[in-house]
């Protein structure tokens, strides 16, 4: 059986803890894409944590933790990230990675870096961690896999041939120093065997794993609204966030996805350049930045203050259709306990016409949000409920209301940051 959990909007959803939780009940979770440009935080019995390579299944025992071919596996990020949650007391988890994963260098990064300053006020909000570069290095059949770090001759060539494009931009472009290949070619090899005892045909293993019945889950990054192809162009990431790509990025028979799992907020946060047509400003998005989550509305991975809103149902409907989704999980809805009333965007208005489809970014820019008012539960316990019924009355309608508008069933409310604090609805 195959799950797999993945954002619904913008990316910032809550999808680490989810993928903790469901984790206690699988036997592989798997990254699918992306890099270490997001985190997924998580808060257990071991403490706080921000993950940006490493799958959130690491903290349970007996889980096989697998970074697929479809990630951008920075190394050294990996390692440092390893490290810190051994020390801090985590057993060392199962891991395996993918040979045909390939490899973020330190020059993507400079040249990810380079190209944000060059743009300017044009730029497109970058976390600067070298994942545009990557990506199109691996669309040109230029990029490195895991499996080529243990040639240094093949590597040496294959990075001599990539950096002469390369030097170009740098000298003549970016007015930096130019790359070397063959320091990039010995540091790069050495990381190589420092990774080697975790590396194999993952594909092959998940086939078996398979074959043997094993649960797998899949663990997605960012959300649908940041896809490449079906997100808010070109203020997206560069790889897909899609469960529908995970039978790429992970290698897995699409056939056997089973259950997809959208996960959104009670209300609307996004980190980073774009839209976000029902955002609030001011003191009241202060307020509601300040009480979300366990350390408010800020990037896992940057630190930069999340763009906050009422919730967007024409965006999130979007964001569940796109995934594929059986079902949503919605998280945070504790920190809307101290509002009288809560809005909830139902439809945009565009040219003075009411639409409830998602539109493309040119239309999207002109988009003006159209409200539905409901009342609050304010002061009322919602934390700590195990429940569904024991949640006050208004919470519940509010849920329902947004089930209705989103068409997909929310089988899983989090009504706190911790692992204990979850609802699963009949």
């Amino acid at each position: 059986m195959i799950q797999a959990i993945v954002g619904a909007n913008w990316g910032d959803e809550g999808k680490g803890k989810l993928t903790d939780v469901l984790a206690q009940q699988s036997d592989i979770v798997i990254r699918f894409q992306g890099g270490a440009n997001a985190g997924h935080t998580i808060i257990n019995e071991h403490g706080k944590f921000a993950l940006h390579l490493l799958p959130s299944g690491i903290f349970q025992p007996g889980v096989t933790n697998i970074i697929g071919p479809g990630v951008a596996l920075d190394i050294e990020a990996l390692l440092s990230e390893l490290d810190s949650i051994m020390q801090r007391g985590v057993p060392k988890p199962r891991l395996l990675i993918s040979d045909r994963a390939q490899v973020l260098m330190d020059f993507h990064v400079l040249l990810d870096t380079a190209e944000e300053e060059r743009l300017a006020d044009r730029k497109f909000g970058s976390t600067k961690s070298g994942i545009a570069p990557f990506y199109s290095d691996k669309a040109a059949k230029v990029g490195i896999q895991v499996c080529q770090l243990f040639d240094k001759q093949l590597l040496k060539e294959r990075l001599r041939n990539s950096f002469v494009k390369k030097n170009i931009l740098m000298e003549h472009l970016y007015h930096k120093p130019k790359l070397d290949a063959e320091a990039t070619a010995e540091k790069y090899y050495a990381l190589g065997q420092r990774i080697a005892p975790w590396v194999c045909d993952t594909t092959q293993y998940l086939h078996q794993a398979l074959q043997e019945d094993k649960r797998i889950l899949l663990e997605g990054q960012l959300g649908a609204l940041r896809d490449l192809d079906h997100g808010i162009f070109p203020y997206t990431t560069s790889s897909s966030p899609l469960a529908g790509f995970g039978t790429v990025g992970a290698g897995v028979p699409a056939g056997k996805i089973s259950r997809v799992i959208a996960v959104t907020k009670a209300y609307s946060s996004s980190v980073g350049t774009g839209y976000l047509i029902s955002a609030l400003s001011g003191q009241e998005a202060e307020e509601l930045r300040k009480r979300g989550g366990d350390a408010g509305e800020y990037g896992a991975k940057t630190g930069r203050p999340r763009d906050v809103g009422w919730f967007d149902a024409v965006a999130t409907r979007y964001g569940c259709r796109v995934q594929g989704a059986t079902d949503c999980a919605m998280t945070n809805i504790d920190v809307l306990g101290y509002l009288d009333e809560i809005k909830v965007c139902v439809a945009y208005s565009i040219d003075g016409h009411e639409v409830r489809d998602f539109p493309a970014t040119p239309q999207l820019a002109k988009a003006v949000p159209v409200y539905v008012t409901l009342p609050g539960w304010k002061d009322q316990k919602v934390r700590g409920i195990t429940r569904y019924d024991d949640l006050p009355e208004n919470c519940r309608k509010y849920l329902e209301f947004i089930e209705r508008q989103i068409e997909t069933p929310i089988t899983i409310v989090s009504n706190g940051p911790r692992r204990e604090e979850i609802i699963f609805r009949e």
